[in-house]
């Protein structure tokens, strides 16, 4: 595991979107291609946006998967993920080799977990969650399975979360389930970079850092057993771990 702490967020995506575009390039040479899962919420704004500005990335050879997405929730609806990734992410550097959303239903679910499994994904961007989530899989996490999506139910930090950072009018609104990728799918993944910037998270981070086991009461403590696990912090973020 390493961690990199930048200034503020804005630094941070930059220096991410560095990191993440020298991976690409150099598994392209090597390969001809490269796969990649993204993840979404307002953590993830500064490193796509960086992202999509970086030069010298042949999108045309990169195939995209989708980490996560709510249960009954319209591709139109402003929090979904769907529309999220297309507008900030597909738009900005089509065309791509592939691009995999989720959308919930078994058909799509099954086509996904085969496009997943047919090679390994070369980087995976992960966000931690207030509640030390990875994807939406909420504390406590299963560990065990070994599918590569399942439906889980959104706890009530989670959807306070969502709330919070302003997709939804009310915790009425906010869907109960979500199809997420498992955690066993995401550790397959060959690198793992998580951004997480804001104060916001910063019980998180510390809990996940300073945390002996590996629990799914913390499931962002299972990124540290990772071979090639980066954490991206900024000064607020990073508050709990810098105060001692």
């Amino acid at each position: 595991m390493e961690i990199r702490i930048a200034d503020n967020r804005y630094a941070l995506g930059k220096s991410a979107a560095h990191h993440i575009a020298e991976v690409l390039r150099t598994v392209i040479a090597e390969k001809g291609h490269a796969r990649i899962v993204l993840s979404t919420g307002a953590s993830q704004f500064d490193t796509l946006e960086a992202l999509t500005k970086e030069e010298g990335i042949a999108w045309e050879c990169v195939e995209m998967f989708h980490l996560d997405e709510y249960i009954g929730l319209p591709v139109t609806h402003p929090a979904s993920f769907r529309k999220y990734l297309q507008e900030r992410f597909v738009d900005k550097v089509a065309p791509l080799a592939a691009v995999h959303f989720v959308d919930g239903t078994e058909e799509n679910i099954a086509q996904l977990t085969e496009e997943l499994r047919r090679e390994p994904i070369d980087l995976g961007l992960i966000g931690i969650g207030e509640n030390g989530h990875i994807a939406f899989n909420d504390p406590p996490a299963d560990f065990e399975t070994k599918e590569a999506y399942i439906v889980v139910n959104l706890n009530e930090t989670c959807k306070q979360q969502q709330l919070g950072e302003g997709w939804f009018a009310s915790m009425d609104d906010v869907p109960k389930q979500a199809v997420s990728m498992t955690a066993y799918q995401i550790m397959q993944c060959e690198r793992i970079v998580s951004c997480v910037p804001y104060a916001v998270k910063a019980d998180a981070v510390e809990k996940t850092l300073r945390s002996k086991d590996v629990t799914n009461l913390v499931p962002a403590t299972l990124l540290k057993t990772h071979p090639d696990f980066i954490l991206y912090l900024d000064r607020d973020s990073a508050a709990g771990i810098l105060s001692v």
